[in-house]
């Protein structure tokens, strides 16, 4: 019975719940004399979505699409039938579709049931895919003014379209935060060099694991492959036009996961021709699992 009632309100140890993630340490700290307890938004997607002659699992944990009815940014247009579960992988492929006469990219998008809340710590292993489009894992709260932003990713080292060598890109990946006034609308994120973390490779040619110790409304660290790579603290970083009055990033937030065609970039011709889409593998962001942690006391 204490297993049954441990199970449901999501305290069981790590150790009794985790799956894919066996043996590999949560890398942050869970405080003093206390440990990581895994939450059930965690998901390791060894089930089929589409599921055929049944409801899918993706369903227990997940909607099939933005959680409000947005469709997507510049020419994104997010579509279930691009959500794929299968091989263990959450699989989110990318094609053209036209919408209302303009040529449009049709991708996915997956959001959580549940709303998380510092402290917590919250990692995927995904591989971003071969494109132009951002690859994301984040947080978002229910009225869109705080966002935690744990991996955002373009893969592809040029454009055929625009003739633009993307290499920087393709080498970096984007740890961040934005926090919104949405009437009128403004938007502050940290623009310091510390928010693209370089590798020596693209990171699209391996799974790397993404992750986000959010402590406390001031301080987030964000870890790559179970190493500290970035640490933001303060007002002076975290908010200091002063956006969310005072009290930082303290509002619960779900999960998102997504590919985007971002109009920042589709504006500088930056967006997928119909042969680079062509390439559906290369075209296809893989997420094989996500986990969510929350520190408890020691038992």
């Amino acid at each position: 019975m204490k297993t049954i009632l441990l199970l449901a309100f999501g305290l069981l140890g790590a150790s009794a719940l985790a799956q894919d993630w066996q043996g590999i340490p949560v890398p942050a700290d869970p405080g003093t004399n206390r440990m990581w307890r895994l939450h059930p938004q965690s998901d390791d997607f060894n089930y089929t979505h589409p599921a055929e002659g049944g409801r899918s699992p993706l369903f227990d944990k997940w909607i099939d699409s933005y959680p409000h009815a947005w469709r997507g940014p510049g020419l994104t247009v997010w579509d279930r039938a691009h959500v794929v579960v299968r091989d263990g992988q959450l699989r989110i492929p990318a094609s053209r579709r036209m919408v209302d006469g303009k040529r449009k990219v049709a991708t996915g998008c997956i959001s959580s049931r549940m709303q998380i809340r510092y402290p917590v710590y919250v990692e995927a292993r995904a591989r971003i895919s071969n494109a132009l489009l951002a690859s994301d894992v984040w947080m978002l709260s229910s009225d869109s003014t705080q966002e935690i932003d744990i991996l955002e990713a373009y893969g592809a080292d040029g454009s055929d379209g625009a003739g633009k060598d993307q290499t920087w890109y393709s080498h970096r990946v984007h740890l961040s935060h934005h926090v919104f006034i949405r009437r009128p609308f403004q938007d502050y994120q940290p623009m310091d060099e510390g928010t693209w973390l370089l590798a020596g490779t693209p990171w699209r040619n391996d799974f790397h694991r993404f992750g986000v110790h959010w402590k406390d409304p001031w301080n987030l660290d964000y870890y790559v492959d179970g190493k500290l790579v970035r640490s933001v603290s303060g007002p002076e970083i975290i908010d200091p036009k002063g956006y969310t009055a005072g009290t930082g990033l303290d509002k619960p937030m779900g999960i998102i996961i997504n590919v985007e065609d971002q109009a920042w970039r589709s504006d500088q011709g930056l967006t997928p021709t119909d042969k680079e889409l062509k390439d559906v593998e290369g075209h296809t962001y893989r997420v094989d699992w996500i986990r969510v942690y929350k520190p408890s006391p020691k038992d």
